[in-house]
């Protein structure tokens, strides 16, 4: 179970993430994360949160938004809100590292979904834009279906058309993180390759 302080770091999307706020502290209200980007840093792609908003506060650094058809270059004291449901991504737009304080709410699985993410990252199991592979996305799109979303197509059509790859994946044991994670009560397990 994620807690205050924890700190999680993916190195190939330069990404650095320390949990600030969990659930648990917020009963399920506001996951806080401050969140450091290398200059190379990114966000693996556009994606929706369906039920969640997310609020980035600018500490130090320069950032690029996309949120829907919109560019936002934000610094040091600027916010940028991503209501739910609105496709976005997000970068380091400078040549420093840049340090946001990121909500999310409310925090449903976003703490899972983040440790997931590492995890497949120190295992190899991510493209080098940081999204999963092929297999491995089948299975996390069903198992983060309320928290993340590609913008399109729409999600019955990527369920749809990933149902053999997560059958295949199944069958070969990369559902076992997620098996494990039901097991203990929402806690992920980190598989070994």
């Amino acid at each position: 179970m994620a807690h205050a302080g924890q700190v999680l770091s993916n190195a190939v999307s330069g990404e650095t993430i320390e949990f600030v706020q969990t659930a648990a502290d917020t009963d399920g209200e506001l996951l806080a994360i401050d969140l450091t980007l290398t200059p190379e840093g990114h966000v693996p792609g556009t994606h929706v949160h369906p039920e969640q908003e997310e609020r980035f506060e600018v500490r130090s650094g320069t950032m690029k938004f996309k949120v829907g058809f919109r560019t936002i270059v934000a610094g040091p004291g600027e916010t940028v809100v991503v209501p739910a449901g609105k496709r976005h991504r997000f970068s380091n737009a400078g040549d420093k590292d840049a340090h946001v304080r990121v909500e999310v709410r409310p925090a449903l699985r976003m703490e899972e979904l983040f440790e997931t993410t590492v995890a497949l990252a120190d295992e190899g199991r991510v493209m080098n834009s940081g999204m999963p592979k092929p297999l491995e996305l089948a299975l996390f799109v069903r198992e983060y279906k309320r928290e993340v979303r590609a913008p399109f197509p729409p999600s019955w059509v990527v369920r749809a058309t990933t149902a053999p790859l997560a059958a295949l994946a199944r069958r070969l044991g990369r559902d076992e993180r997620y098996r494990q994670t039901a097991a203990v009560g929402g806690v992920p397990a980190v598989a070994t390759a």
